[in-house]
C-alpha cells in the first residue's frame, strides 16, 4: 500500500467500505507509515431497551387482562370439613389425568393409599407425577383440570 491515498488504491478503499458494512462494523482504520485512512459506517443502532423478566408488571399504560375467576374453594373450608389436605409441592399447572383421552388418576369418592400418584403437576414443560402422602378416600378436588397452581395451594382433600 505505498500510495494509500492515491486514486490507484480507491479499489481498497471500497473493499474497506464493504467490509464495513457487511460486517456491520462502526469503523476500520488502516495505517501505513505516517498515512492514516478510516472508513466510517453507518452507527450501530442502541441495544433494545431490556424486557421484563417473567412475571414482572405490565406497563403503567397496559390494562391488565381479565381472567376468569376459577377460584378454589377458601382455604379454610378444606379445613372445617376435615381430612387431609394436599397442597400443590410446586407452581405449575394441575392435570388430573395423564393425557386428555385419559380417565383421572383419581375422583370424589376413590379410595388412595399412600404413594399412588393422585394428579400430573406441568411446570417448565415437565409433567411432574404427584403421589398421594395419604391413605383415605378423595372427599374434594378443590381445583379445575388445566388451571394454574401456586406452591402450598390446596389442590384436594382426603379423608
Amino acid at each position: 500500500m505505498s500510495d494509500i491515498f492515491g486514486i490507484t488504491d480507491i479499489e481498497t478503499i471500497e473493499r474497506l467500505a464493504d467490509i464495513v458494512n457487511s460486517r456491520e462494523l462502526s469503523e476500520i482504520t488502516i495505517a501505513d507509515g505516517d498515512k492514516t485512512i478510516t472508513v466510517k459506517g453507518r452507527k450501530c443502532p442502541p441495544p433494545p431497551p431490556p424486557q421484563p423478566f417473567f412475571g414482572a408488571a405490565p406497563p403503567v399504560n397496559m390494562p391488565l387482562p381479565v381472567q376468569p375467576s376459577a377460584e378454589p374453594a377458601p382455604v379454610s373450608a378444606p379445613e372445617e370439613s376435615g381430612g387431609n389436605i394436599v397442597k400443590s409441592p410446586i407452581v405449575g399447572t394441575f392435570y388430573q389425568s395423564p393425557a386428555p383421552d385419559k380417565p383421572p388418576f383419581v375422583k370424589v369418592g376413590d379410595k388412595v393409599k399412600k404413594g399412588d400418584v393422585i394428579m400430573i403437576i406441568e411446570s417448565m414443560k415437565l409433567m411432574n407425577e404427584i403421589q398421594s402422602e395419604y391413605d383415605g378416600v378423595v372427599d374434594r378436588i378443590l381445583v379445575t383440570d388445566g388451571q394454574a397452581v401456586e406452591f402450598d395451594e390446596p389442590i384436594m382433600i382426603i379423608k
